[in-house]
């Protein structure tokens, strides 16, 4: 395996936080900051998919799941109430795509690694959304910040623990700070969702896939989209 030493760029990172305090939608900038402060995250996620019979077997066959996440004609056709329904239903209301998302990412170090941490990196970008689906938490500004929070709970990354502090600095009047912190309990409690069998779970009763990863029930809360952060002043 290549070796790719831990990275801190803080004024890199200062610079990316900068920006999306101002446009939280601002994805690239996402993408540039987890590279400027990856530190020892990738290495770490990397052994926690060798620990386990599923991580192994992805680390094996460098399984790429954007194409089914592409195929919606194939998601619409799942019966409803599935986790795959879940999925679409998420990014057509949000108006993403996994296509996009990767080519958003395309600057970043974890393309430039044909390494198991550069598959890994890649995974848990491809499947980021899929956690949005499973846990419940939106696209808004509120949700995002939620899903970040439950994501330090089932595993530590600087760059995501700056992304909340800043976020929750910045939407302070909001008063979320309960959401964020039932957010990373739940990520403690829950499976450790890096390593899943995303594929094999997009068919399944979406209440039957919280169920096995332990996630509860999904939050209650109002979202809070960037436009009316900016209608009240606060991005």
């Amino acid at each position: 395996m290549t070796l790719v030493l831990p990275q801190y760029d803080l004024p890199r990172a200062l610079r990316a936080v900068r920006v999306l305090l101002r446009d939280p939608d601002d994805l690239p900038m996402v993408f540039a900051l987890t590279d400027a402060m990856a530190g020892t995250a990738p290495f770490r996620l990397l052994r926690g998919f060798r620990r386990c019979e599923t991580g192994r077997a992805l680390l094996g066959e460098r399984r790429d799941i954007v194409p089914l996440l592409a195929d919606r004609a194939a998601l619409r056709a799942l019966p409803a109430g599935t986790l795959g329904r879940a999925y679409l239903e998420f990014v057509e209301r949000e108006g993403i795509s996994a296509e996009g998302i990767r080519d958003a990412s395309a600057p970043s170090a974890m393309h430039q690694h044909d390494t198991e941490i550069g598959y890994v990196q890649r995974r848990m970008r491809d499947t980021h959304d899929l956690w949005h689906a499973a846990t419940g938490y939106q696209g808004d500004v509120v949700g995002e910040l939620a899903l970040l929070a439950f994501f330090l709970g089932q595993h530590w990354n600087t760059a995501i623990a700056m992304l909340v502090v800043a976020g929750l600095a910045k939407t302070f009047p909001l008063g979320i700070s309960d959401l964020l912190l039932d957010g990373f309990r739940r990520g403690r409690a829950a499976e450790w969702l890096p390593a899943q069998d995303w594929e094999a779970l997009l068919t399944l009763p979406l209440d039957e896939v919280r169920a096995r990863l332990e996630l509860g029930a999904p939050a209650v809360y109002k979202p809070v989209r960037t436009s009316e952060l900016r209608m009240r002043g606060i991005v």
